[in-house]
């Protein structure tokens, strides 16, 4: 059974987040450990374009978290836990995260990808142009790149697909370049 069928299933065909039928897809929930159904959720257009879009956010459409909150599916959890965060300010999701309850393990898991820090700490991430990078972004390098402790070189053109960021150093990105993985210095990179 793949992927789909099987997030379809668990979801009742619905999003499970929001409770919608149409336009749904697969969303990993990043960053991934071992892939597979429990790192995905089943989501509809409209939840997935405002998460990855911040600046497209329907604060009332979230009210949904209300309920997808409480589900028993941790990467549901993790997404819900994110945007409650995401949107505290507005007051009533700031009184939803009070009552949720994550183990240490899933909420490192949500705030992996910063989300939950204040504005002034978090780290903020920037390529070569200043667009900022989020995790799971795809970035091409800029420059011919040297790799320390190795022989190799990273050509100028190189496509990085799916970069993990260092939350302690806003310079450094982390990708696979010919099956290597290689710590990335920001200011050599180009989102995509």
């Amino acid at each position: 059974m793949n992927l789909e069928r099987e997030l379809s299933k668990r979801g009742r065909a619905k999003c499970e987040l929001c409770g919608a039928t149409e336009n749904l897809k697969v969303y990993e929930v990043l960053p991934t450990k071992k892939g597979g159904i429990d790192e995905n959720i089943m989501a509809c257009s409209t939840c997935i374009g405002q998460i990855e879009n911040p600046e497209t956010v329907n604060l009332n459409h979230w009210r949904c978290l209300n309920d997808s909150m409480w589900s028993e599916q941790t990467a549901v959890q993790v997404v819900a836990w994110r945007m409650l965060s995401r949107l505290r300010s507005a007051g009533w999701p700031q009184e939803l995260l009070d009552q949720m309850y994550l183990d240490e393990d899933n909420l490192a898991w949500a705030q992996a990808t910063g989300e939950g820090e204040e504005n002034e700490n978090k780290i903020i991430h920037r390529d070569s142009n200043g667009v900022i990078l989020e995790h799971g972004d795809s970035v091409v390098l800029i420059k011919d790149l040297k790799v320390k402790g190795s022989n190799m070189v990273a050509k100028q053109g190189t496509a990085v697909r799916n970069i993990r960021l260092d939350h302690e150093n806003a310079e450094y990105i982390e990708g696979k370049v010919d099956g290597q993985t290689i710590v990335i210095i920001t200011q050599y990179v180009k989102k995509t």
